[in-house]
């Protein structure tokens, strides 16, 4: 399936430039060569349909895709906020799914080579070829880290949570792994303002964050959804309740 508009994602108006990095070109020559021949149609076709044909795969189960991913990355030393937006962007040019998930996987080890200057790049991987698969990696794993970082960040989140679909659902989930350092008032605040979403991604994500919150502070959370149970969605609740 094509980016935004049916373009494909290196032609999406408005994305990032691709800087210039030799530990890009290095890790993307490495990439493609690996992964090609480890393709296997059958598999592809079936998780393909599994992911609602959101973007063609190769078909490598997740342990072989990773596997090769190490031997992808054998030696290439600590990348810095440029190569990783290369690494990025150029992952995300391709259209197979699992180079998406290589880019995921490499941000989320290196994302605190990172500053809040990379807010732009994660936009454009959040809002191009979306699908959960993934955003909420990017936006446990990024987001998430980028804004402990940048404590001023936050206010990004609160224009995000108004935004589309999967802005929005990278808002809610940010703070999926903030425990004690959660702000309440930010997670509570957001799931008020898209509980009447009539979207399953953003009425899930509402009670995932909250569930996940509940294991730092149950109280707090069973007290919260009483009193805003009449605005959020059953599915809201039901999430958020279902280990308390």
């Amino acid at each position: 399936m094509a980016a935004a508009d049916g373009l494909p994602p290196d032609a999406v108006p408005g994305a990032p430039a691709v800087p210039d990095s030799p530990l890009a070109d290095t890790v993307l020559a490495r990439l493609t060569e690996v992964y090609a021949p480890a393709a296997d149609p059958e598999r592809a076709e079936g998780a393909a349909a599994y992911m609602k044909h959101i973007a063609p795969f190769l078909g490598i189960p997740t342990p072989e895709r990773r596997a090769l991913a190490r031997t992808v990355l054998a030696g290439t030393g600590r990348p810095d906020e440029r190569d990783c937006t290369a690494i990025a962007l150029r992952c995300w040019q391709l259209p197979e799914r699992e180079y998406h998930y290589f880019a995921v996987d490499y941000l989320r080890r290196y994302v605190s080579s990172c500053s809040s200057g990379f807010l732009p790049v994660l936009h454009h991987l959040v809002t191009t070829v979306p699908w959960w698969d993934t955003i909420d990696a990017l936006a446990a794993h990024v987001a998430g880290p980028l804004v402990t970082a940048d404590p001023a960040l936050a206010r990004a989140m609160d224009r995000w949570i108004d935004d589309d679909l999967w802005v929005a659902r990278t808002a809610l989930l940010h703070q999926l792994r903030y425990k004690e350092a959660t702000d309440t008032d930010r997670l509570f605040g957001y799931c008020l303002r898209r509980a009447d979403h009539p979207d399953f991604f953003i009425r899930k994500a509402i009670g995932w964050a909250l569930r996940e919150y509940a294991k730092t502070d149950p109280t707090a959370v069973r007290d919260f959804v009483e009193g805003a149970r009449a605005r959020l969605s059953p599915l809201s609740v039901r999430e958020a309740l279902k280990n308390l």
